[in-house]
């Protein structure tokens, strides 16, 4: 694999965390801050929080496999 795309990998993967680590942030604050006036939003917001999780630990796997 070349360089180039060794490199894509992995700020597809940096990508994906951030946007990961965004959604951990906003399923803790409703839990800090909403609940249990918002108590109907945590079935959405953690399918959200869980795909995107998902998305990086398989970019991230996917940057692992490459670069052996």
């Amino acid at each position: 694999m070349s360089e180039e795309a060794l490199k894509n990998l992995k700020k597809d993967a940096a990508k994906k965390k951030r946007i990961a680590s965004e959604w951990a942030s906003q399923l803790h604050d409703l839990v800090e801050d909403r609940l249990p006036a918002g108590f109907a939003e945590p079935p959405d917001m953690a399918q959200s929080t869980y795909d995107a999780c998902k998305a990086w630990a398989e970019a991230e796997a996917a940057y692992q496999a490459a670069q052996q």
